[in-house]
């Protein structure tokens, strides 16, 4: 509807760049503030509840996690810079929101790698989540595709569930990565659990179940989806996206 206002084609285009520059824009902010988190041994939960009830700033799109992906906001992201460059102009913000975003893609593996040491070979990891997003089959630009690579990278291997994206993942030939049909099957083995996609099924699984499964006993959550006492409760060990230390 706010493209009914617009009365010239620049100006419509530069709007919709714009507008999924500013939602990425957010997400890699609160992406940076919840590594400060981490570092500092802040909770980004509250940080984020706090942000969220101002009235200035609103809920939407504060929720960090392991990098944004899809079809639009990385697109989007680089033509607006590349647009601006090609005006003869730096775009400092988007460029930085784009900087962020390609090092926020990996930082699952960089708490594996602190946890379990730089070399990461024979780990087995179970991968909870393919695509981009929840309720889509999209994985163009997901941030699994880069934990995956940089774990095979460092001699990991991945068996990975997602309730939808598996067809999409298979077409794609991904090196080191086995795939599992049910959920708490691709944890049998593993060292560790990682969840790159917020889908409800992975929002309040059996920890029990999981503990059982797993060889390891440790969960690294990219999208904040479980609570820190909670796994530790069940005797795992909790890395999420700025919940402290």
């Amino acid at each position: 509807m706010i493209f009914r206002f617009i009365r010239d084609i620049a100006s419509a285009v530069g709007l919709f760049y714009a507008a999924n520059a500013m939602l990425a824009t957010r997400i890699s902010f609160m992406n940076e503030l919840a590594n400060l988190c981490d570092t500092l041994g802040a909770d980004i939960a509250d940080v984020r509840f706090g942000l969220g009830s101002d009235r200035r700033i609103g809920p939407h799109f504060l929720f960090p996690g392991c990098g944004y992906g899809g079809s639009c906001f990385p697109k989007d992201v680089k033509a607006l810079a590349r647009t601006a460059a090609d005006a003869g102009q730096s775009l400092l913000v988007v460029e930085a929101v784009e900087a962020v975003n390609a090092l926020q893609r990996t930082v699952l593996v960089r708490k594996a790698v602190s946890h379990f040491g730089e070399d990461l070979t024979g780990l087995r990891v179970a991968l909870w989540g393919l695509a981009f997003k929840a309720n889509t089959d999209d994985m163009r630009e997901a941030p699994s595709r880069y934990t995956i690579a940089e774990l095979v990278r460092r001699g990991a291997s991945v068996v990975a569930h997602d309730p939808v994206a598996l067809p999409t993942a298979k077409r794609l030939d991904l090196a080191g990565v086995t795939f599992s049909d049910e959920m708490y099957a691709a944890l049998d083995g593993c060292d560790a659990l990682m969840i790159c996609t917020d889908w409800n099924d992975y929002r309040s699984p059996s920890l029990a179940r999981i503990k059982q499964s797993l060889r390891g006993d440790v969960i690294f959550d990219g999208r904040n989806l479980l609570q820190p006492e909670d796994v530790a409760a069940a005797g795992m060990t909790y890395y999420g996206i700025g919940r402290g230390r």
